[in-house]
């Protein structure tokens, strides 16, 4: 699914078959989840591949690395250009774009002392599909900020999506809705909510949810669209009495929520301020080319 004996990665600053690849099996990576990662789309336009937000997603990277201890000395021009040139290898302009930063052999709870970078890139939809989603609220809940770096986009912290989002689709739901440990409103499993009430948008504030890069986008548009939004503490019943809402990612894009634990938002998706956001995201990152999709 996501390779073949063609494929290509980059690995260590060489491009090398992704089936002749390996790894050390003592890596903190394998045994505590200590490795860093981005989720980053490229799309085919008018002027060529377009890597959406390449330095955006390079710097979270870094900042990932910086926040947890893991030495990471690549800079954002070298990583944009590394990204460009995977594609190319690859004939690949409609991509999702994987780099990991994974460490080296290491039993001990100690920051590594070496890491690698690879960056893979294969052809994938919109991770949730294109329909309307319904949600249930998790039985777990987001890690409390004081215990992880709620900011770095680590490997081990994704166990937590996993369980929740295998709960929600075991119960018969597309996808899970997490609460942070007071019980306010937090985020998917792998994607930020925004919701819609009075002509107006709500989202969480930051501090119990990672800044996703597409969220900071959709804040973006809707200044450029004029919809006021407002980003707080919000409730459970506080979304059950919305208008519409929808989740927002770079795997995910923007996808619209039908329902969440089975009570059913009010307004039409097509007439909602989520369905203007999706149209308006879709021709930003199919239309806007930057001067580095010359590489």
């Amino acid at each position: 699914m996501y390779y073949n004996n063609h494929t290509v990665i980059f690995l260590d600053g060489e491009m090398v078959k992704a089936g002749e690849s390996v790894t050390d099996l003592y890596s903190q990576t394998m045994h505590y989840g200590y490795g860093v990662f981005e989720g980053i789309r490229a799309y085919k336009t008018k002027k060529g591949t377009n890597v959406f937000k390449a330095e955006e997603h390079y710097q979270r990277l870094k900042r990932s690395c910086e926040l947890v201890n893991i030495p990471f000395d690549y800079t954002v021009t070298e990583l944009v250009e590394a990204t460009y040139h995977l594609l190319e290898a690859n004939n690949l302009s409609d991509a999702y774009v994987r780099p990991l930063v994974f460490c080296n052999p290491n039993m001990s709870l100690m920051r590594p002392n070496k890491v690698s970078l690879m960056i893979c890139a294969w052809e994938w939809g919109a991770y949730l599909g294109d329909k309307q989603l319904r949600l249930a609220i998790s039985s777990f809940c987001r890690p409390h900020p004081r215990s992880i770096q709620i900011e770095a986009k680590v490997c081990g912290h994704y166990v937590n999506s996993i369980l929740a989002t295998t709960e929600a689709k075991d119960n018969g739901y597309d996808e899970a809705l997490l609460l942070d440990s007071d019980g306010h409103l937090a985020e998917g499993p792998g994607a930020n909510l925004f919701f819609e009430n009075d002509g107006m948008l709500f989202t969480p504030k930051l501090g119990n949810i990672l800044p996703g890069i597409t969220r900071a986008t959709v804040l973006e548009l809707a200044e450029k669209m004029g919809i006021e939004v407002l980003q707080g503490l919000y409730t459970p019943e506080d979304l059950w009495e919305a208008d519409s809402a929808f989740y927002c990612g770079t795997a995910a894009e923007i996808i619209g929520i039908e329902s969440v634990d089975e009570i059913k938002f009010r307004k039409d998706w097509n007439d909602s301020l989520g369905k203007r956001l999706q149209e308006a995201y879709a021709k930003l990152v199919r239309e806007k080319v930057t001067t580095l999709s010359t590489y």
